[in-house]
C-alpha cells in the first residue's frame, strides 16, 4: 500500500513501524470521535434513569466540549516540553480511566466530573493527533495522509449515532462509556510501541498564557452556547466581554512570553493565514448547516431523532469516501485548487438544501446532503495539507493545535448563529443560506492563495525529483 511504502530519503517512520503507529492514532481519534456522537443521542435515556431534566442532561455533553475546546491550545505547548508520545500516552489513559468512572456513575455530579476529565484526555490527543501524522508520516505522503485523518472522523461521526442506537436497543447506557476501555487500552499499547520517541524542548512553560487560553476558548463557548440556547442578553454577554478581555490578554502575553505558547510568528505565513481563516469559516458554515437540519427534518418535515441520524449519513460518509482521494491527490495537485473546488460543490449543496421543503422526499433529500459532504471531503485534507505543509516540521505541534482550535470554535459560532437566528425568528431555510455565504467567503479566501500554493507545490516536486 502507497501509504506504507519507504523510499530513501524519506522522513518519518520506516513502514512497519508506520502501520503501528496509525493503528494507535486511528484508535484513539475514532474513541474520542465516535465516544462524543454517541453520548449525544443517549441524553434522554441517561436522563431518565438518573431523574434529571433535560436541561440539566445537555451538561453531560456540554461539559466535555467546553473542557476539550479549552485545552487544545494548552496542550500542543504542553507536547514541546513531555514530547507527543508522551502527552498522547496521557490522553488515553486519561480517557480510558474517566470512561470506567462514567460508566460506574450513578449520580449528575459524578457522572460531570468524569466527563470533564474525559474531555481533558480527548484535548490532549485531539490537539497533537494532526502533528503526529506529519511525525508518522514523510512529507511526500503528507496530503495522504491527512486524507486518511479525515476518514477517520467522518467514520466516527458516521457511526457513533447507529452505533449508540444498536446498545442502547439492548444494553444500558453506562456500556457506551464501557466500550472505551478495551479500545482505548488497545490504543494505548500500540502507541507505546509504535509512537516515535522525541526529545523534549528546553525551557519554561508559559503558565500565564495557558491561563488566559482556557479562560479565552471556555468564556467563547459558554458565551456561543448560550447564544444558541437564548439565554438572556447578560449571561451571553457577559461571557463574551470575558472571552474578549482574555483574548486581549493572550495576544498581549504572546507577544512578550519567553516562550509562547502559540508563537504568533506562524501567522507571518501567509499560506497557513489563509488556510486557517478558510478553515474557520468552513467550519461555520458546517456549524450551521448541521443545526439547521435537525431543526428542518424534525419540526417541518416530520422525522424521527433517529431517522434524522440518518438523514445525515450521507455527509460523513461522502467524507470517508471523498477525503482520501483528495489528500492523495493533494500531495500532487495544487492544494488551494481542490480546496477551492471541493467549496464550490459544498456551496452547491448549501443552496439545494435551502430549497428543501415539508414535500421534499426522502431521496431528493439525501443527494443534496451527499453533495455537501463531496464537497467538504474535497476541501478539507488538502487545507489541512497547506496548514501542516506551509510551516517547519518543528512548528507542528503549533499547528496541529491551531487546527483543532479552529474547527471547535468555527462549529460552535455555527451552532450559535442558529439559534440566534431561530430566535429572530428567521425560518430554517435562511440559516442554511447564511451558511452558504459563509462557505463563500471561504471560498474567496481559498482562491486568493493559489499563486501561493502553486509555488509551494512546484518548489516541493523539484526537491523530490532532485532527491
Amino acid at each position: 500500500m502507497r501509504l506504507f511504502e519507504t523510499r530513501p530519503g524519506d522522513d518519518g517512520l520506516p513502514g512497519r513501524e508506520r502501520k503501528l503507529a496509525v493503528l494507535a492514532l486511528v484508535t484513539g481519534t475514532l474513541m474520542a470521535v465516535v465516544d462524543t456522537t454517541m453520548i449525544n443521542l443517549a441524553l434522554p435515556s441517561i436522563a431518565a434513569d438518573l431523574a434529571i431534566p433535560a436541561s440539566r442532561a445537555v451538561w453531560i455533553t456540554n461539559l466535555f466540549q467546553v473542557v476539550c475546546a479549552a485545552f487544545l491550545l494548552v496542550f500542543a505547548g504542553i507536547s514541546e516540553l513531555m514530547t507527543r508520545r508522551r502527552l498522547y500516552l496521557f490522553g488515553l489513559g486519561l480517557f480510558v480511566l474517566a470512561s470506567v468512572g462514567s460508566a460506574l456513575s450513578t449520580q449528575l455530579e459524578t457522572l460531570l466530573v468524569f466527563r470533564a476529565l474525559q474531555g481533558l484526555g480527548a484535548a490532549a490527543t485531539l490537539s497533537i493527533g494532526p502533528s503526529l501524522y506529519r511525525a508518522v508520516f514523510p512529507s511526500r505522503l503528507l496530503g495522504s495522509a491527512l486524507g486518511l485523518s479525515a476518514l477517520v472522523v467522518a467514520g466516527g461521526y458516521a457511526a457513533g449515532p447507529t452505533l449508540s442506537g444498536v446498545i442502547l436497543s439492548f444494553a444500558t447506557w453506562p456500556w457506551l462509556f464501557a466500550l472505551n476501555v478495551p479500545l482505548g487500552l488497545s490504543a494505548l499499547c500500540l502507541a507505546w510501541f509504535a509512537l516515535p520517541r522525541e526529545t523534549p524542548r528546553q525551557g519554561s512553560f508559559d503558565t500565564l498564557g495557558a491561563l488566559l487560553s482556557i479562560a479565552m476558548l471556555a468564556s467563547f463557548f459558554l458565551a456561543m452556547d448560550a447564544v444558541g440556547h437564548a439565554a438572556p442578553l447578560w449571561q451571553s454577554g457577559g461571557w463574551a466581554v470575558l472571552a474578549v478581555g482574555a483574548g486581549v490578554g493572550f495576544v498581549a502575553r504572546q507577544k512578550r512570553a519567553a516562550y509562547p505558547l502559540l508563537p504568533l510568528v506562524v501567522f507571518n505565513e501567509l499560506r497557513f493565514s489563509l488556510a486557517v481563516s478558510a478553515s474557520g469559516l468552513a467550519f461555520v458554515g458546517q456549524g450551521l448547516t448541521f443545526v439547521a437540519l435537525s431543526f428542518l427534518y424534525q419540526q417541518e418535515m416530520g422525522f424521527t431523532p433517529l431517522e434524522t441520524a440518518w438523514l445525515f449519513t450521507p455527509w460523513p460518509l461522502a467524507i470517508m469516501l471523498v477525503g482520501p482521494v483528495a489528500g492523495r491527490l493533494a500531495d500532487r495537485i495544487n492544494p488551494g485548487l481542490l480546496s477551492s473546488t471541493g467549496l464550490l460543490l459544498l456551496i452547491a449543496g448549501l443552496v439545494a438544501l435551502a430549497l428543501v421543503d415539508d414535500s421534499t422526499s426522502v431521496l431528493n433529500s439525501l443527494w443534496r446532503t451527499a453533495l455537501c459532504g463531496i464537497g467538504f471531503g474535497l476541501f478539507q485534507p488538502p487545507n489541512n495539507r497547506e496548514m501542516m505543509g506551509s510551516l517547519p516540521r518543528e512548528r507542528s505541534a503549533n499547528v496541529s493545535g491551531v487546527m483543532s482550535t479552529t474547527r471547535t470554535v468555527g462549529q460552535s459560532f455555527g451552532v450559535a448563529l442558529v439559534g440566534a437566528a431561530m430566535a429572530a425568528g428567521w425560518p430554517v431555510q435562511a440559516t442554511l443560506w447564511l451558511a452558504g455565504f459563509t462557505t463563500l467567503l471561504a471560498l474567496v479566501v481559498s482562491v486568493a492563495r493559489f499563486p501561493l500554493a502553486g509555488r509551494a507545490m512546484a518548489a516541493q516536486q523539484a526537491s523530490s525529483a532532485s532527491d
